[in-house]
């Protein structure tokens, strides 16, 4: 009979004690163990695991759960004898970041405080003993969601220190989500701040620490060291690209077909590949997401279960605000091509607005990207990459982010893709007009806005939304070469009933142009003399089912003809 499939839990014991559908993954403890590694910092995707396994690592090693070897009886972990007798013989300090998610960084700070706040009162049993000075039990209480910088620093430090004295052994550290923070101090403003806060705390707690044993930390992201970690020589960092513990986090293909035969599904593992397969660590490919499987296993349909987790609100910003070669890039990922880039996994949050690198890197260690080639470059320093949208859900994804853009800014949006269907140049200036002026904001609101970008980072965000809202129709082809120049846009017919459309677009001169209108014209005689048409032609389009559009933009005013 089938397990139970539940939703969302993320408590070891749970799982085990309900008997839930769980994939094996324990045998993380003894590679992990047998590593040596002082501490680890171990990325991946959201969603991917992470949790689960330091709820499993601390419910294996600490002393809390010296009596409940029950929860690993029958598991990989326990057919290695001799790691029986570590089970439940460590002190643990076990904590989380996932909640901070606060929007200005006094807020970020307390609720950091109160998490250690709350680990604290966990481990308050020590105040009964006299291990401790009446200056510690005096600097134990001051311990609170207001405390002073010194003291919050040290905080973690300080447990430690109580812990070893009490059980006589060096603490495990176990930090989940240790970036969350860092993430939403870059999207809200204050960065710097929480820098400077959270930096001082790792330093204490993960190297100037004689009373920590081992430490894991877990996020989705590999903060640049010069951020945080400056000070961390003894970090052990394993990405996507690392060996190890490369089929400890997401499932592999046989898991996979595993699952699906005990659920009588095995006819559906071509669709299940299609949908949810993609992720690569280090050389294990066809890792698939465990969000996305455990949702299918439940509901038995096919949906962007992973992809619609969260708001995906940085990934979005860094697409809707990136200039015009960001967005070029996406238009090609999103027809199925591929970005050759050279990428340092480290990801510095403060130049995302200036290095496209970094944008890259970001996308390749939150999932939302694969590797399709790797190309190591030891001269350069970092390493080439082709990467490519990571499988059909995180395609969906994308589309749905775009469709969104259009559709809670301006409805009139699909009013003007009917009018340029119908080939109603009065409906496209009213409808695009309308558009523009909504939208050449949002689509330019990063440190540097200007006057300038503004049309081109608008219209290029427009071609995306062109080809998710015409791909049914039409192949949306941008930037490429024909005849003896580079088009803008080109829209190719999937059936033989609908004209092809050229689109030019050019922002308004006023050395050279004394209107608007010359500005289409002039756009107009570009795909003329450029002879635009002439891929169309190839491909056997009569030139009277090719329709020319010139765009002209000066600022927010957009004039089609």
């Amino acid at each position: 009979m089938a397990r139970t499939v539940g939703i969302g839990i993320q408590d070891f014991e749970k799982l085990i004690t309900k008997d839930a559908f769980y994939v094996d993954k324990t045998l993380f403890v003894k590679e992990w163990w047998e590593s040596e590694d002082d501490v680890t910092l171990i990325t991946r995707p959201r969603r991917f695991g992470k949790t689960l396994t330091m709820d499993m690592a601390e419910k294996f090693f600490s002393v809390k759960y010296a009596d409940r070897e029950d929860l690993f009886e029958g598991l990989a972990i326990w057919q290695e004898e001799k790691y029986r007798s570590l089970q439940g013989t460590y002190p643990v300090i076990f904590l989380s970041f996932a909640s901070v998610k606060e929007t200005g960084f006094l807020n970020a700070r307390k609720k950091i405080c109160q998490i250690i706040t709350n680990l604290y009162n966990k481990f308050d049993f020590v105040l009964e003993t006299d291990l401790l000075n009446e200056n510690e039990k005096d600097m134990y209480r001051k311990v609170s969601a207001d405390m002073e910088d010194y003291i919050a620093s040290d905080s973690i430090k300080n447990l430690s220190d109580y812990l070893m004295r009490y059980y006589g052994k060096k603490v495990i550290i176990l930090l989940d989500e240790y970036d969350t923070p860092m993430q939403e101090a870059y999207l809200n403003g204050y960065w710097d701040e929480s820098v400077s806060f959270i930096k001082n705390l790792f330093n204490a707690s993960f190297k100037d620490n004689p009373y920590l044993g081992r430490a894991i930390m877990t996020g989705i992201t590999r903060i640049s060291k010069e951020s945080v970690f400056s000070d961390l020589n003894n970090l052990e960092v394993v990405t996507a690209t690392s060996e190890k513990y490369q089929d400890k986090f997401g499932f592999t293909q046989q898991e996979v077909s595993d699952a699906l035969k005990e659920y009588g599904l095995s006819e559906k593992e071509y669709d299940v590949r299609d949908w949810y397969d993609g992720f690569t660590f280090g050389k294990q490919s066809d890792i698939y997401n465990p969000w996305s499987i455990i949702n299918y296993l439940d509901k038995r349909a096919f949906s962007a279960y992973w992809a619609n987790t969260s708001s995906n609100s940085l990934v979005g910003k860094l697409i809707r605000e990136g200039n015009r070669n960001v967005k070029m890039i996406m238009e090609d990922l999103l027809l199925g091509g591929a970005l050759h880039t050279y990428l340092d996994e480290q990801i510095v949050f403060n130049q995302l607005d200036t290095r496209e690198s970094a944008i890259w890197s970001l996308f390749l260690a939150s999932g939302y990207l694969r590797v399709k080639r790797f190309f190591p470059n030891e001269r350069r320093g970092r390493n080439g990459y082709d990467l490519i949208l990571t499988n059909r859900e995180v395609h969906m994804m994308f589309e749905q982010m775009i469709e969104d853009w259009f559709a809670e800014s301006v409805p009139e949006y699909n009013d003007f893709i009917k009018a340029l269907l119908r080939g109603d140049v009065k409906g496209m200036n009213v409808y695009m007009n309308k558009v523009a002026l909504e939208t050449i904001s949002y689509f330019d609101t990063g440190k540097k806005p200007s006057e300038a970008s503004e049309p081109e980072r608008f219209y290029h965000g427009f071609v995306l939304g062109l080809i998710v809202e015409l791909g049914d129709r039409y192949t949306v082809i941008s930037n490429r070469e024909s005849g003896y120049g580079r088009y803008d846009v080109v829209l190719e017919p999937l059936q033989k009933e609908d004209d092809a459309m050229i689109l030019e677009f050019k922002v308004y001169d006023g050395e050279e142009e004394e209107s608007l209108q010359d500005t289409v014209q002039s756009a107009l005689a570009q795909i003329k003399e450029k002879q635009y048409a002439a891929a169309l032609k190839a491909k056997g389009i009569l030139p009277e089912r090719i329709r020319k559009y010139g765009f002209a933009f000066e600022g927010k005013k957009v004039l089609i003809g």
